[in-house]
């Protein structure tokens, strides 16, 4: 098993990925910063297109999984959602992603973990 890295670091080098893309990214609530899950909003141009959780796999160590909604565009459909999870756990990271390719950017967050 792979050690945790902390929430606060991960959050940091996604944010750096993020704008060493071209794009922009903002913490929309803080979580514990050495613990705390991780939820993405990512969004392309403003417009939301789907949810992406940290998440323990099977082999033990830390990936990202879909989270939330699916195939859906638009921050109506998300907020709900990051409003209960929120409620349920006030230490979670809720980081929106505005990356120009999101899909793609999906893609390879969740393959290579």
């Amino acid at each position: 098993m792979t050690p945790r890295l902390a929430s606060r670091i991960a959050v940091s080098a996604l944010i750096r990925r993020v704008g060493g893309l071209g794009g922009y990214a903002m913490v929309l609530a803080k979580g514990d910063g050495e613990a705390g899950s991780i939820l993405l909003m990512l969004a392309e141009r403003g417009i939301p297109y789907g949810l992406l959780e940290r998440a323990l796999t099977a082999s033990g160590d830390y990936g990202w999984r879909p989270a939330g909604p699916q195939n859906v565009e638009g921050s109506e459909h998300f907020n709900p959602y990051i409003e209960r999870r929120r409620a349920s756990d006030p230490d979670l990271w809720v980081v929106e992603l505005d990356v120009a390719g999101v899909e793609r950017f999906a893609a390879e967050m969740i393959a290579t973990g």
